[in-house]
Formats: structure tokens, sequence, C-alpha cells
């Protein structure tokens, strides 16, 4: 049997007598260190559930006042509503954020107990390990010789038996505690990640009453002069409102479309996928920006996946990944009319290929594979990687596999960088940048969505 790098990593020192390992792994009642008694967690949970019941009234102020859209009264109403459900939603995320950093405490106490179990563990498996062998190096016939009796003979040959039924046990053991630990780690992680989004969450709701208290003063201020300055307002919001919804959407390798139009686009992907719309704008815009960034290329050889440079006609080696990527490539512009050769595609980077399409920036492949499950969503027989609205679907589709539908802020930035990298979020670096601005795009268009409102 082969213990690998497991084994390699042992130490001990064996000073307990065969059995007497079992001091180092048996699990033992710690006392962790708790930042809040049961006492502190019930009143957190009677605040935070107070505060849901207040959050919940302050809402059916907002839904009473949409009666009242549009009028001085209302707005000033909403605002009010607005504002002190944001304040009570930071509190509850503060108490959530106490919570969470209790249970941190906690898990990392509990991962350093297993820890040190593990290497004591890992000690007496070392110490056996070596008894074992020292042990089986002697064969019978000189035990027998060395003994002082018949009965001492018998004594030796059971402790070889016996170590081995120790080490079988302890394997059992350490296998079990590495488990644990592995699951107390990943439960940690979750800990961590929920504190992140409830702190993004006390962020946005901090910016969200700044930007609602201004407002509010703008029409307090008018309630002192006269109404017909509040019309006055209501006409600036309005062509605001326009100006936001003919605003051209970039979209990489392809014409440009109305906001507006981009919005419902992305409002349709949002009910068939759970991701939210402002994700999906952010993902494409941040895909067109580095589509002017970087730039793009053409296909010249479908065998080789060569090609050369839109602009500079430079040429390049491994535009396109052959055959993976190039025969469908050519199934997919045939189908659409195109020609393969001028139709550009992204080009390859330091490492790896290029040869993606379209505003999504799905290789050929990849689009084959989404192509029937886009069909399905919007009704269509057949998709196109130009067109706008499957290209927005696509995304959507994507985003949601990548597990953005959870709509929480640490889901949201893992998912882009999926998007962009094919795995989650490093640290720091280009990719966690990339996530980053995705995630402040994402912030921007909740505003100008909510203008559209006022058309």
């Amino acid at each position: 049997m082969k213990f690998g790098p497991f084994i390699g990593a042992l130490v001990f020192g064996f000073g307990l007598g065969v059995g007497g390992f079992y001091s180092f792994v048996t699990p033992t009642p710690t006392a962790l260190a708790q930042t809040l008694t049961a006492e502190q967690r019930a009143t957190l949970q009677a605040e935070y559930d107070q505060l849901q019941t207040e959050i919940a009234q302050w809402q059916k102020v907002l839904d009473e006042t949409k009666a009242k859209k549009n009028t001085l009264t209302g707005d000033v109403t909403a605002l009010n509503a607005q504002i002190a459900k944001a304040q009570k939603e930071i509190k509850q995320r503060s108490i959530t954020i106490s919570t969470l950093g209790s249970e941190i405490t906690q898990k990392t106490a509990t991962i350093k107990t297993l820890e040190q179990r593990l290497e004591a563990g890992q000690e007496a498996l070392a110490k056996l390990m070596r008894q074992k062998n020292e042990a089986e190096q002697r064969p019978l016939a000189i035990l027998a010789l060395s003994a002082d009796d018949l009965s001492s003979f018998f004594s030796d040959v059971q402790n070889i038996d016996t170590i081995d039924a120790e080490l079988q046990n302890l394997f059992a053991t350490l296998r079990g505690v590495k488990t644990e630990t592995q699951k107390e780690k990943e439960a940690l992680n979750d800990r961590k990640n929920a504190e992140l989004d409830a702190r993004h969450e006390v962020v946005v709701k901090q910016t969200q009453i700044k930007e609602n208290q201004t407002e509010k003063q703008k029409l307090l201020d008018i309630t002192k002069k006269e109404e017909g300055a509040y019309q006055q307002v209501l006409a600036e919001r309005q062509r605001k409102a326009a100006e936001i919804y003919a605003r051209l959407f970039p979209l990489r390798d392809t014409e440009a479309i109305k906001f507006g139009d981009a919005v419902a686009y992305a409002n349709t992907a949002a009910l068939k996928t759970g991701v939210r719309p402002v994700l999906i704008l952010a993902i494409l815009s941040q895909e067109s920006g580095l589509g002017t960034n970087v730039g793009n290329c053409f296909v010249t050889n479908l065998s080789t996946g060569s090609g050369k440079g839109k602009k500079t006609g430079t040429p390049i080696a491994g535009v396109m990944k052959a055959p993976r990527d190039t025969v469908p490539f050519e199934r997919i512009t045939k189908a659409l009319g195109k020609d393969w050769s001028s139709t550009p595609v992204s080009c390859p980077q330091s490492s790896g290929y290029g040869g993606a399409m379209g505003p999504t920036q799905f290789i050929p492949s990849t689009w084959e594979l989404f192509a029937p499950r886009i069909e399905r969503a919007l009704g269509v027989p057949a998709t196109n990687p130009w067109n706008a609205e499957h290209a927005i679907m696509a995304t959507g589709l994507y985003l949601s596999d990548a597990g953005a539908g959870a709509q929480t802020y640490t889901a949201e930035r893992n998912a882009a960088c999926k998007y962009f990298s094919g795995s989650k979020c490093p640290a720091s670096g280009w990719i966690a940048n990339y996530a980053n601005s995705v995630i402040a795009k994402a912030n921007a268009y909740e505003k100008d969505i909510a203008a559209l409102a006022d058309l």
C-alpha cells in the first residue's frame, strides 16, 4: 500500500505505548472562543425580527405611494419611506455582520483544534509506521532466539499484530478528522462570503440614503416656493429618462442598440435565468470596452486556425483553435450567410487562443452548446451570436450557470470572473479588476434603469 505525501509528512515520538496515542486524536470537548453568548444571540435575533417588521411597514408605505407618483407630496413621502427602509436595512445587516463575526471566530477556533488533532495524529502514525517497519525486519526465528522464554516470544508476536490493528484504526480516525476539517473550512468560507455580502449591502444602502436625502431636500425647497417649480422637476426627469432610453448601448463586433431596448432584452433574460439585468448589461459593456482596447482579428486558415490583425493585417498564429472552434465557426457563419474570413473574432492574448464571437465573446464550440437553450428561452428557431437579443440571453444563461442567480455581491463577482477567465476571483490582479469594474457598472445601471420609470 502506498500512502504518498500524506505519510511522508508525518513525524512522531511514540512514548505512550501501543494504543496510548489515541489521546492525541480522540475528540474532546473544547471551550471555543465565542464573541456572542446565547443570551446575546437571542437579543440580536429579536432586534433583527423587529427590524424586519419595520422594513415591511416602510415597504407598504412605498407601495401605497405608487398611486401618488409624480405628485410633490407623493414623491416626498416615497423618499422618506426609502430613507427609513434603507436605514432599517443597514441596522439589520449590522446585526448579521455581528452574528457572522461570532460564527467566523468559532469556525476558526474549531479548525485550529482539528488541525492540532491532525498534526498529533500524524505524529502518532509516523511513530507506528516506524515501529511496524522495525518489527517486520526481525524474522520470527530471531525473535524466538532473542526471547527470554516462550511467553515473551508470543508477546512480541502479538505486539506486531496489535500495531497493525492500531494502524488501521488510526488511518480511519485521521480520515474522519481530515474530512471534518475540510467541511469546517468550507463552512468558514461561506460565512466569510456572507459577511462580505452584508458589508457590500451596507455600503450600497448608505449611498442610496445620501442620494435620496439630497433629492428630498430639493423637493422640500420647492414646497417653500410654488407647485409650478415641481412641474419643471417632472419635465426634467422625463427628459433625462428619454435621453437614457435613447442612449446607444455599445455591443462588441455588432451595431449598438438603444439602452432602453438593451434593458428590455436583459429583463427577459433575467426572468429566464434569475440573474439581475444590470449584471448582464455590465458584462456586455465590459466586453465592449475590451473590444475597443484589445482589437479584433480575422481567421485566414480554418485548418490551422491562423489569422491576421483586423486593422494591421499582421499574421497571427492561434487566432482560433482548430478544429474545435474552426469547424463550428464555419457552420455558424455559413448558416447566417456570413463570410468566415471577413467576420471579426477576438485576438489571442498572451497565452491560449482567441476566436470569441460577438457581444458575448463566446468561442464557437461554446456557442453551439448554448444555442439550444437560447432557442428555447426566446422561442426562436435558430440563434445568431451577433444578434443583440440572442447575445444578451446567452450572457444571462452563462452567468446563471456561474452562480450569479444568487444575486449576492460575492456570487456576482465570482460569476464575472468566471465569465472572463473560467475560474473564481483571485484576491487581486487584472481578473479581479475585471470583476470589480463589472460590479461598479452594474451599480451605475441601477440608477439608469430606475430613471426609465419616469417615461
